[in-house]
């Protein structure tokens, strides 16, 4: 589905971070890519976590949610947005999405919020559960940028933080502006299977002092600075990136806008198959540009949808469904959510294509 492209300097840095013996979570190569990241997105701080799951519960965290509390997010997304608010003991509800970006939808958030909330002592609660609202999590679902701008707007009036969840989206843009820099905090996913990777990995982005560096220290197992004692002063969490992946990182991120490119190339091509067809390629909107991580196409019914999958998948092309939506799982059956009609729309309909760098143009 989606294949990493080593073509730069990932071997040489491999090679000089193995001969420095520095393998593990102490290393030059981890400072350098959280300054690299800060600086490619723009923020003031970038801290390197093992991967995305970790750096969307590290937000989470030191924005202050607790037991019992509520966070907002969309049903439609990968199963870790929901977990990562597990984590800490809150609950998940389930907002619906824009059929168009397939990202969190202001228009059902802004209703949510009229209809469920209200403020007491200058902080949001669900009037339903009596729950503090702490949080929202929207997400751009394949690299595809939602109506960020909105999304901060509505959360703004209502106290709520915003927790960016751009795992899918680096190099994404609303108006030039970077992806996973419009809320409090931003989040980013380097696992194998996306845009750039070095195996695993994540990544907070912030442009709050205060936040960077708290999110630093509890990844790093909360340890107070000394050149030899062991004191840890909070409940941390063993986050750290290996200085090994963060050295593929480095390498990866100076490609990373010819690989943009590259992959555009190919949606383009995608675009221009599938136009005049029943099946919609979806492309991005005004005033945004995707990273097109993952490239799909919108088909007919259910039935088209399933026929698709089968006759790419048993001809050896891999094509796969968008994820199962997260109220359809177990262990999020009973969390409150809105009708999630956009959402039940393109899970039925949404197939993922082949998306990966292109060698031979």
């Amino acid at each position: 589905m989606h294949v990493p492209y080593f073509g730069g300097k990932e071997k040489e840095y491999l090679i000089e971070c193995i001969d420095s013996t520095f393998v593990s979570s102490v290393g030059p190569f981890v400072t350098q890519f959280e300054e690299q990241i800060a600086s490619y997105t723009k923020s003031q701080h970038g801290i390197a976590v093992v991967n995305g799951t970790a750096a969307l519960h590290t937000a989470l965290n030191i924005l202050g949610v607790q037991k019992n509390d509520e966070v907002l997010t969309q049903g439609l997304t990968f199963v870790a947005t929901a977990n990562a608010i597990s984590y800490c003991h809150a609950l998940p509800v389930f907002i619906d999405v824009d059929i168009d970006t397939m990202g969190l939808s202001p228009t059902a958030l802004s209703l949510f919020l009229d209809e469920n909330a209200e403020m007491k002592n200058g902080k949001c609660y669900n009037k339903l559960t009596n729950r503090r609202i702490s949080a929202c999590i929207p997400m751009h679902t394949f690299g595809f940028p939602c109506r960020i701008i909105e999304i901060c707007e509505i959360c703004k009036q209502w106290g709520i933080p915003v927790i960016e969840d751009a795992a899918e989206a680096i190099g994404s843009t609303y108006k030039g502006q970077k992806m996973g820099t419009f809320g409090e905090i931003g989040v980013f996913s380097f696992n194998g299977n996306k845009v750039i990777t070095a195996g695993g990995g994540g990544a907070l982005v912030t442009n709050s002092k205060e936040l960077g560096l708290k999110a630093k220290h509890l990844t790093t197992t909360a340890k107070a600075p000394h050149p030899y004692e062991f004191h840890h002063d909070a409940l941390g969490y063993n986050y750290r990136m290996p200085n090994i992946n963060a050295a593929l990182l480095c390498a990866q991120l100076e490609q990373l806008d010819h690989i943009l490119s590259n992959k555009r190339d190919l949606a383009l091509k995608y675009k221009d198959f599938f136009e005049g067809s029943s099946n919609q390629f979806r492309w991005e909107l005004e005033n945004t540009k995707a990273n097109f991580w993952l490239m799909c196409i919108e088909l007919e019914s259910q039935e088209e949808r399933d026929h698709f999958l089968k006759q790419t998948n048993d001809n050896n092309v891999m094509t796969r469904p968008i994820w199962q939506l997260m109220f359809r799982l177990p262990m999020y059956a009973s969390c409150q959510r809105d009708p999630q009609k956009n959402a039940v729309f393109l899970e039925n309909k949404i197939v993922n294509l082949p998306s990966s760098y292109r060698k031979n143009g």
